[in-house]
């Protein structure tokens, strides 16, 4: 039996048809005394402090099990619905990624509530909007400052109540103001395990979920509509892809109760909400909480994951880090080049003959093996989605031993429709569809003369499955244009179909470059080039109806200074004067020189601009999911564009 029949047919304890509420219950009952959540000390002025929550040591994590969590989802529970929170009702969370969250999440689902989620960094407007348009009627924020957000704009909000995660000063006066450890005792005292199970069971699998707004690259959020079944589909088939199976060899990584993982990505995004939160509680994971993006190898270290999902900017700095610590002299930098050099080999190699093996085994020993155990050492598996991954980069930690399995999805689809099995995984891939969801493209939106030669089907990427949205909420106009006649849902995305059933991502149909010449050029394979490069930090392609493909550069500030200093240049301290200067221009010329080799004539960027700032979700020039805005930075950056093409 090959892996396709074996996750067609298989079945488990984990999936069923069950609500998010039950799956919950379900797994709580399976690994009661199991690790659950593992908390850090010393970030957070938590009120489920003491006999709730007993406070960890500064910079240690302490564990909570199965058994302990579902304790405080169930009063949660009665308490959220003690203060009047029934089926249907719109709640929103506004907080970082933390173990409260999750907690929250679960508590409301099992009333039948409907999570809607808002980003930490929004600002007051947005979140006037992210509340009143799905008509919340309650909003648990993170703390203080973000309560306050809250406040500016309540009087255009229909809230009832707010709920705080953390301690509260100062608001002795509201009486529609709790703290979290309020609403665990309000519902202790009146905790009724018979009414909590009825509850449950009166959740339908086709009832909203959760409405989670896009991200926003352009227009105004629409708040995707997802039901229980949206979602526990979606569970379900990356069980079956990543689960324990009789058919997979003891060597291919798997996420089951043995698993641990490290959570940072926001819960307000579809992927982390339904990879790192309901996929990991229902096979029994223990997830460890990381203090923020910033602390990730910390926090690798000390929790010892052995599975982590991110995005493709987190795993670019992640590499940058490793780059970084490893090339500390002249020659740590060679041993490292010489070692991803070999690694490279050895995984594009069929069958890698005794001299191979011998320099990989060299290089796992000089290199390898301390980036994995800067990683913790317990790495198995690592998932990226939510945006495109350098094929080059994945190879790269692939050859590290750290390998990352790619996969696509949209908040529309719950999120994942394709991704890497473990057990045939194919770099330069997004995957196969899931068991449960059926493809296609269509070619009639797409210039098929650069594809010509590639054997299979590219076109836009039509998705069909019971992950996939009923619509937008209040937006029937949108949700029609977003499906054909015959129920496929429209992604937007352009993908290549192989013979084999694996999907290769080209680029958002909407971000396609059309040259002056007719020419369609999709900018994210040139800019994903860069994305292991030690010089270019970030590149954005540039040539909507212009002659030729431009790029604004990111340089790689730094690693520019170190060569500068190697080299006796004197460079100028102001940063927009660094980018202009001769010598640096010259050095990256290499580099993208280096680039266009890999792209046919019309794809290679004839000029380029280096701009002194980095993308980042900071200066909205990137999303919360960290994908470019490339309005806002065409409009930041306008004169270095006209640049680039003033001579054209």
């Amino acid at each position: 039996m090959n892996w396709r029949e074996a996750e067609r047919n298989h079945d488990d304890e984990v999936i069923g048809e069950t609500n998010l509420a039950r799956m919950y219950e379900d797994a709580a009952e399976r690994y009661g005394d199991r690790r659950a959540q593992l908390y850090k000390g010393g970030i957070y002025d938590r009120s489920l402090t003491d006999a709730v929550v007993p406070e960890a040591p500064p910079g240690e994590f302490a564990p909570i099990s199965y058994a302990e969590m579902r304790d405080i989802v169930r009063n949660l529970s009665a308490g959220f619905h003690d203060l009047g929170v029934e089926k249907g009702d719109r709640v929103g969370i506004f907080a970082n990624t933390r173990m409260e969250w999750a907690q929250t999440d679960f508590a409301l689902l099992s009333l039948g509530a409907v999570i809607t989620t808002v980003y930490t960094s929004s600002s007051p407007e947005q979140v006037q909007y992210l509340l009143d348009d799905p008509d919340a009627s309650a909003v648990v924020v993170e703390n203080e400052e973000l309560l306050e957000r809250v406040l500016a704009v309540e009087d255009d909000l229909d809230l009832e109540f707010i709920v705080s995660m953390d301690e509260l000063s100062g608001y002795d006066d509201r009486d529609d103001i709790y703290t979290l450890e309020e609403i665990y005792h309000r519902g202790r005292e009146c905790f009724d395990l018979e009414a909590y199970q009825e509850r449950i069971d009166a959740v339908d699998l086709d009832d909203l979920a959760s409405l989670i707004y896009t991200s926003g690259t352009t227009g105004k959020p629409k708040g995707v509509q997802l039901t229980h079944w949206n979602f526990r589909s979606n569970v379900n088939a990356i069980r079956k892809r990543y689960g324990p199976r009789p058919d997979k060899d003891d060597d291919v990584p798997v996420i089951d109760e043995e698993s641990v993982a490290v959570a940072y990505l926001p819960l307000a995004h579809v992927f982390e909400r339904t990879a790192g939160h309901f996929v990991r509680f229902s096979s029994g994971v223990a997830v460890g909480y990381a203090e923020s993006p910033d602390t990730l190898q910390e926090d690798f270290a000390t929790v010892q994951p052995t599975e982590a999902t991110s995005v493709p900017r987190v795993y670019e700095k992640i590499y940058d880090a490793i780059r970084e610590q490893a090339s500390e002299s002249g020659v740590k930098r060679k041993i490292f080049e010489w070692a991803t050099d070999v690694g490279v080999e050895y995984q594009r190699a069929d069958s890698p003959g005794a001299i191979l093996e011998l320099k990989r085994s060299l290089a796992d020993k000089l290199v390898f093996s301390s980036v994995r155990e800067a990683l913790g050492g317990e790495i198995e598996l690592l998932i990226s989605g939510g945006g495109s991954l350098s094929p080059e980069l994945c190879q790269l930690y692939h050859a590290m031993g750290l390998p990352i399995f790619e996969g696509y999805g949209l908040t529309e689809t719950s999120p994942v429709v394709t991704t890497n099995p473990p057990e045939a995984a194919k770099t330069g891939t997004i995957g196969p569809a899931l068991e449960n969801v059926e493809v296609k493209v269509d070619e009639s939106v797409v210039d098929q003369a650069p594809f010509e030669d590639d054997p299979g089907e590219v076109g836009e990427l039509l998705v069909k499955g019971p992950n996939v949205t009923e619509g937008y909420w209040n937006r029937p106009s949108a949700t029609d244009r977003s499906f054909t006649e015959d129920g496929f849902f429209r992604t937007g995305d352009v993908v290549h179909i192989r013979p084999d059933g694996y999907l290769e991502f080209r680029d958002r149909l909407k971000q396609l470059v059309v040259l002056s010449t007719g020419k369609n050029v999709a900018p994210g394979p040139i800019e994903d080039k860069f994305a292991a490069s030690e010089i270019v930090e970030q590149a954005m392609v540039v040539g909507n109806d212009e002659k030729f493909i431009g790029a604004l550069l990111v340089p790689n500030t730094d690693h520019i200074r170190n060569w500068a200093d190697e080299e006796g240049i004197d460079l100028p301290d102001d940063p927009d004067a660094m980018c202009d200067h001769e010598r640096v221009r010259e050095y990256i010329q290499d580099e993208v020189d280096r680039v266009n080799e890999h792209f046919e004539k019309h794809e290679t960027i004839k000029q380029f601009e280096l701009v002194p700032q980095e993308f980042t979700e900071e200066n909205e020039m990137l999303t919360p999911t960290m994908k470019k805005k490339r309005r806002v930075i065409l409009d930041e950056f306008e004169d270095r564009v006209e640049r680039i093409y003033a001579d054209a």
